[in-house]
């Protein structure tokens, strides 16, 4: 998601209106110039997977609750809501007096368009599971049934009811997600694919979609239909895409950046020493894998999936490319989620020698050897973070051999790729919690899974799931599901994981609300700056 970088020396008034072209705001103005590692590749919310892009949605829309600056779920769109005791009736009372940037009433209905569109098969939503808690919604997706039968209805103007197949816990804080957000069908219809471009795009968060030059910036404003306006304190926000990271940092030194969602790790003793509390980095909730093709020879042999698993050091990463800022990663489910209990790799507490040892047994007994290697590519998304790691696995896997050739694009076409099931062998993925349950996690790697990169297919860890789903609530018996299911997908190597992450942010003194959270989450409605 971006190349072209902005090309002068600004002052911290300074206001980014158009490539290269920077100007002193009007009078009192407060611009957040705020730096992205990526560009989004699309505002439309039913179409859109990474944070980057969360980043940007969590600003133009606002779904039914929605995060503060410490990630707790508040009210958003909905001002209260009521659960029935079985726990699978929710009901949603909308805010009075929510309305739309062009002045048009938020309703229930605009939900129920949204979600319906979300799991209409002809969307080809990548978030289209999310929803399947909810009843009818896996049926109408998997062309098995039809909008209409979905628990999602509206009461009144006023109130939705959502009906779930079962308790889901975890269900309001998905809510926060922006495939859950509203959209506008009055728009839609009239505009077609034309309803998402600056100028044109009617939505309902603290601020509007005005400019965006890609691989430039995107410009948003203050709303002010915002029910809330008069206690947002950022008048504009500019996302500014900015893959190298350090560039990033140079242009945060220069005045152009107030934050930056990335750092260059490999620097990060440096910059503490130079930027001291200006530099954040904490644990997250999120792991950082490899997705590795399961349907496709050589890499269907689950015996060699695992084996390029075990000879991976991951404490080297961790210690020498991530400069003790993420931590080794033997699960998908990292550490951090009340009652539950990851199911680590078997060879998590065996020494990086053994491993290695077994590993080469395993592939000299499969016909790879230095002599006759495996070859085997790595797809990464720009970044030197990313680079670095695929670099030290390379080194890694050589003397086993294990013949590793690196593939580097930008973000926005290293995903577009992945989400289009494109041909690879091995490619750097990430997930971020989108809310704190295993499930999060695991999900992404079920067979309907518009985000199962790997391909990844598994009668039993889908039965395990599904098991999981049935038991409904915070039960013990759920967690030990999801641990089972996990427990099949980390023996299968369906995907590789290497690390768990922690945030690392640069951040300006002079921004105030940009609060540290697990989650990373740090909507501008929150921040002001002196």
């Amino acid at each position: 998601m971006l190349k072209a970088m902005l090309k002068a020396t600004v002052f911290a008034t300074t206001l980014t209106l158009s490539a290269g072209v920077f100007y002193a705001p009007a009078f009192a103005e407060v611009v957040y110039n705020r730096g992205s590692a990526a560009e989004p590749q699309s505002v439309d919310p039913h179409k859109t997977s990474t944070v980057y892009e969360a980043n940007v949605l969590r600003d133009l829309f606002q779904g039914l609750v929605m995060q503060d600056e410490k990630a707790n779920v508040i009210p958003g769109a909905a001002e209260s809501w009521t659960v029935s005791d079985d726990g699978t009736v929710y009901t949603f009372k909308l805010r009075k007096g929510g309305v739309w940037s062009d002045g048009s009433p938020v309703t229930a209905d605009d939900f129920v368009f949204a979600f319906h569109r979300l799991e209409d098969p002809a969307t080809g939503a990548e978030y289209a599971s999310m929803l399947y808690p909810v009843k009818g919604a896996e049926d109408f997706n998997t062309n098995k049934g039809k909008a209409e039968d979905m628990g999602v209805k509206a009461i009144d103007a006023d109130t939705l009811q959502v009906t779930l197949k079962a308790p889901a816990p975890y269900f309001l804080e998905m809510l926060t997600h922006q495939a859950t957000y509203p959209v506008n069908k009055a728009s839609i219809d009239k505009l077609g694919a034309d309803w998402i471009k600056p100028g044109k795009l009617v939505s309902n968060g603290p601020f509007t979609l005005a400019e965006w030059v890609p691989n430039d910036h995107l410009k948003l404003v203050k709303n002010p239909k915002f029910w809330d306006a008069a206690n947002i304190k950022i008048d504009v926000v500019n996302f500014i895409p900015t893959e190298d990271r350090s560039s990033a940092i140079k242009r945060f030194e220069a005045g152009e950046l107030d934050s930056y969602d990335d750092l260059p790790t490999e620097q990060l003793a440096d910059l503490k020493t130079k930027f001291g509390d200006q530099i954040r980095v904490g644990p997250q909730l999120g792991t950082y894998y490899f997705a590795i093709k399961t349907d496709k020879a050589p890499w269907d042999n689950v015996e060699l999936r695992n084996a390029i698993s075990m000879a991976i050091d991951r404490d080297f990463m961790a210690e020498k490319v991530w400069q003790n800022s993420m931590l080794p990663g033997y699960s998908m489910v990292p550490p951090g989620i009340e009652g539950y209990t990851p199911a680590m790799a078997k060879y998590a507490d065996t020494s990086q020698i053994d491993r290695e040892d077994e590993a080469k047994k395993i592939l000299e007994k499969l016909g790879y050897t230095p002599e006759h290697p495996l070859k085997m590519e790595i797809r990464y998304n720009t970044s030197e973070n990313h680079k670095n790691t695929a670099v030290a696995v390379q080194e890694q896997l050589k003397p086993l051999g294990v013949e590793v050739s690196l593939l580097n694009t930008d973000t926005k076409t290293h995903y577009a790729f992945l989400q289009n099931k494109g041909n690879y062998d091995v490619a750097r993925a990430a997930w971020i919690a989108d809310y704190k349950d295993p499930e999060n996690f695991l999900g992404i790697s079920r067979k309907a899974s518009g985000i199962n990169y790997s391909n990844y297919n598994n009668p039993k860890f889908e039965e395990a799931m599904d098991k999981a789903a049935a038991a409904g609530g915070n039960s013990q018996e759920r967690m030990k599901d999801l641990a089972d299911a996990e427990r099949i997908l980390v023996d299968d190597a369906g995907i590789i994981p290497l690390l768990y992450y922690s945030y690392h942010d640069i951040v300006s003194s002079k921004l105030h609300g940009f609060t540290d959270n697990v989650m990373d989450v740090h909507p501008s409605r929150f921040i002001s700056k002196d």
